[in-house]
């Protein structure tokens, strides 16, 4: 059976490599190393340190003039969001912002948050101002790090980029709009659930959207950011009671017990009457089961046999119901089980490790973070970061070009990977995402970009310096340890000898015999000249990840 019994061992390497990718976009071999000798219950210790930004504010080097210029976290009175230029280039350099804090701090609050944003989805180029999305990426920040679901869902419907990308601005009680309330039912909470009669999906019915509908009339985007909630700290929309359907109680159907809700009396009262809603739903112990589903497919893998749901959705949704849907309680609990792990069976045909799909988003981090990419300060050298680097090649060309484009999926229901069965992660390997995924590795190892144009991307993996001074390989002299060493940690699984044989004879020695490797790595030692060793590295690691098990973690 399914079992959440926790894993109280060393966690060991490759067990901690599993850990650190699952919940992290930081990769090395020096975390890999600290976590191998500990337990899984002391490696969440530290992955849950919530840890100051590294780069506090996202900045726009062009232009470089107020306002244009940089965001601030404290409200203008004077000059509006919608009055920045290059809204566009904006809310990439946001997700920009966002992506070099996530690589500069090997905690779960990154995972968790880019999490969240798979639930709580917006595309950001239909979500206003680039100021608007800057704050709602703060909130999912924000309760990354605090934890709880239902305050998160909550907040959110005020957030002023879900106002607009889900049209609830727009939602009166002379027009109702019922976008949000249909999106809060189906992608944010309780999830349909199977249909048992038109209009009724056994969760929820069609007169239910209707009625949370007018529950949620009335809450409006405040454009100059100047309401600030009391409890995040962040700009949020505000109430127009005037707007609100208050002319009788709401009514939810069996799937809610029958529940009225009082309507607003006044605009403060609207506050009383969203929470009197919210709770509702969250009430109901299907919504506790969805959102633990939702989490082992991110963080576990997509396949929910019957055996998971009843051995660990089932107790992972008590547990979540329970503590009032604070989250960090139970993933502790998966991150910590001999499931996670693959110690509660035997079967090899159902492995977590290697068991999903990586993301592009999840390839390009481990690549810059494991093999040490030398990428422009975002402070000091802020346009080759933000512009070349980030925008130019990261976000338009390779995520882009591997249909992840950063916090802008294809609709409201998310990244394909995320919730499209059967298929799930599946989804990252297609015909037109091949040429990305591929040559991300071989771009960033030569400093150009090799998916499309060849054009200086301004960051570099020197690989021979990297494995020269890196400290992850223990004895680079020596061909088989070098290419196994690499293999090891940059692929999911352990390979055979004979896959690593493949590797070390076909890219590195390139049929020469084993002493020539030694001897030019020496020379490269004594010398500093690395004509011979770095192209063969370059080819050697350019082909390992691009590896078929290179694309899975």
């Amino acid at each position: 059976m399914a079992s959440l019994t926790p894993n109280k061992n060393a966690l060991g390497t490759v067990f901690a490599r599993h850990l650190l990718r699952r919940t992290s976009f930081v990769f090395s071999k020096t975390i890999i190393d600290q976590f191998s000798v500990l337990t899984p219950s002391q490696a969440i210790d530290l992955l849950l340190v919530n840890d100051t930004l590294t780069l506090p504010l996202p900045y726009d080097p062009s232009p470089t003039s107020a306002p244009d210029g940089f965001w601030t976290e404290v409200p203008s009175t004077t000059t509006l969001p919608s009055a920045f230029n290059a809204q566009t280039r904006k809310r990439s350099i946001v997700a920009g912002w966002w992506w070099f804090n996530a690589i500069s701090s090997p905690t779960l609050k990154y995972k968790l948050c880019h999490f969240l944003s798979t639930r709580f989805t917006v595309e950001k180029s239909l979500c206003g101002a680039s100021t608007y999305f800057y704050d709602h990426i703060r909130l999912l920040l924000f309760y990354a790090a605090n934890g709880n679901y239902k305050e998160l869902a909550k907040k959110v419907t005020l957030d002023n980029s879900i106002l607009i990308y889900l049209n609830n601005t727009s939602n009166t009680k002379s027009a109702p709009n019922e976008n949000y309330a249909r999106e809060f039912f189906e992608l944010f909470t309780i999830g349909k659930g199977p249909q048992i009669a038109a209009g009724n999906y056994s969760n929820y019915t069609e007169a239910d959207i209707v009625q949370a509908a007018r529950i949620l009339t009335g809450f409006r985007v405040k454009s100059d950011r100047s309401v600030i909630d009391a409890i995040t700290g962040i700009p949020k929309g505000y109430n127009v009671f005037s707007s609100h359907d208050s002319t009788s109680a709401k009514l939810f159907s069996s799937a809610f017990g029958n529940t009225s809700i009082a309507s607003a009396t006044d605009a403060n009262s609207m506050d009383t009457e969203l929470n009197a809603f919210v709770e509702m739903v969250f009430k109901q112990h299907a919504t506790a089961k969805n959102i633990c589903r939702k989490m082992y497919i991110y963080f576990v893998k997509s396949t929910i046999t019957a055996e998971v749901e009843t051995d660990i959705i089932t107790p992972l949704a008590t547990d979540l119901y329970n503590n009032g849907y604070n989250i960090l309680p139970v993933l502790r609990r998966l991150l910590t089980s001999q499931h996670f792990y693959d110690l509660d069976d035997s079967n090899a045909t159902d492995e977590t490790i290697g068991g999903i799909l990586k993301s592009p988003l999840q390839q390009v981090s481990e690549m810059v973070t494991y093999l040490k990419a030398t990428i422009p300060d975002p402070t000091t050298n802020s346009y080759e970061f933000y512009i070349n680097f980030w925008n130019n090649f990261v976000h338009n060309t390779f995520l882009t070009g591997a249909n992840m484009t950063l916090f802008d999926p294809d609709n409201v229901a998310g990244h394909l990977a995320y919730y499209q069965a059967p298929d799930f992660d599946k989804a990252w390997i297609s015909s037109s995402t091949l040429i990305a995924k591929y040559r991300v590795g071989e771009s960033l190892l030569d400093g150009y970009n090799r998916i499309s144009g060849n054009s200086s991307i301004k960051a570099k993996i020197n690989i021979s310096e990297v494995i020269k001074s890196g400290n992850f390989i223990s004895n680079a002299s020596d061909a088989f340890t070098l290419t196994s060493e690499l293999c090891n940690d940059l692929f999911a699984q352990v390979p055979d000898s004979d896959r690593i044989n493949y590797f070390m004879n076909s890219f590195l020695l390139q049929g020469l015999a084993d002493n020539y490797w030694t001897s030019a790595w020496d020379s490269y030692l004594s010398d500093g000249k690395n004509s011979v060793v770095e192209p063969r590295l370059k080819l050697l690691v350019t082909k390992i990840l691009s590896a078929p098990e290179s694309q899975l973690f």
